[in-house]
This record gives C-alpha cells, sequence and structure tokens, in this order.
C-alpha cells in the first residue's frame, strides 16, 4: 500500500455512529455508489455535493459506533472518501473498514488538530499524516504489510480471491 492519499478534511465529532454515516432507511442494498450518495446525509444533507474524490473524514472518539453494520464503510467508499482519521473507533467499524479496503489511522492528535477544509496527506506504509495547511505532520502506526496489502487490494474479499487465483500459479 504505496499508494499516498491526499484530500480535504471533512470534520465531524465524537461517538458519529453507523446510523449517522449511513441511514438505515438504505440498508435495502450494497451498493458501494448508491450507499455512497446518501453517505452522511442525516448531519449534513448536502455533503456528498460537497466532497471531491478523495477527501478525508476526520472524527473524535469512538468514530462508528453502534450497529455492526458494513455499509457504513462501505457508504465512505461508494462517496469517494480515501481514508478516515479519528481519535479511536468502535472495533466492528474498524474491523469492517479494513474488511472492505478502506484506509483508517488513529490519531488523536491529528484529530484533534485538523480542521474542516484543511488539505491532508496521508503515507500509509510509513504511518505519517500531514497537515499541509497548517504545515503539522503526526505520526499514527502503520498497517502490518499483511494488512498494506489486504486493503491496496481492496479489502478481504479481493484480498482472498487473488491469492486463490494465485495460489495454482505458484
Amino acid at each position: 500500500m504505496n499508494r499516498m492519499i491526499r484530500g480535504k478534511a471533512w470534520t465531524f465529532g465524537n461517538d458519529i455512529d453507523t446510523d449517522v454515516i449511513i441511514p438505515a432507511r438504505y440498508l435495502v442494498t450494497n451498493d458501494e455508489k448508491e450507499l455512497g450518495k446518501h453517505c452522511m446525509e442525516d448531519i449534513d444533507p448536502g455533503f456528498t455535493k460537497k466532497i471531491d474524490n478523495g477527501d478525508v473524514i476526520v472524527g473524535g472518539e469512538n468514530f462508528g459506533c453502534g450497529s455492526s453494520r458494513e455499509h457504513a464503510p462501505i457508504a465512505f467508499k461508494g462517496a469517494g472518501i480515501s481514508c478516515v482519521i479519528a481519535s479511536s473507533f468502535a472495533r466492528i467499524f474498524f474491523r469492517n473498514a479494513i474488511n472492505i479496503g478502506l484506509p483508517i489511522f488513529v490519531c488523536p492528535e491529528a484529530a484533534r488538530e485538523i480542521i474542516q477544509g484543511d488539505i491532508i496527506s496521508v503515507d500509509p506504509s510509513k504511518g505519517t499524516i500531514t497537515n499541509e495547511t497548517r504545515d503539522r505532520e503526526y505520526s499514527t502506526s502503520p498497517f502490518p504489510p499483511f494488512l498494506q496489502q489486504l486493503i491496496a487490494t481492496g479489502g478481504l474479499t479481493a484480498y482472498v480471491r487473488e491469492k486463490i487465483q494465485h495460489k495454482g500459479k505458484d
């Protein structure tokens, strides 16, 4: 996962739950693009019209709390969000995000200091988050190589599919 991530920050507070990320009324589909159209609409009705592909979500404590639905990180990917940075994540959201290939980074200092609209770049392989607007750099733990590859491949399903296809060729 050597790909640099760069985008504008969209900030949210503590305890952003999965019902806010993708309202339950849209859980009739698993289609990434369709879910993406409704991402964060109950907290910010025009959210998906304001963001650009590659933008970054920044949250506070306990980001992604609530139900165990995988739809929440899928909605972020479908909306074009490149990654999520937060002070802490609900465990199930963390797991679901990794499973679908959405990079997420725990960095309380960055989450506290980044302001909406700041331009953020992330080097996932080094574990650095840079606020280009404010000329600040933060450290986070990079994912181990296995998880970097899983995310780069597009998530657990794509990763396993690729491994199975290559198993007979090794």
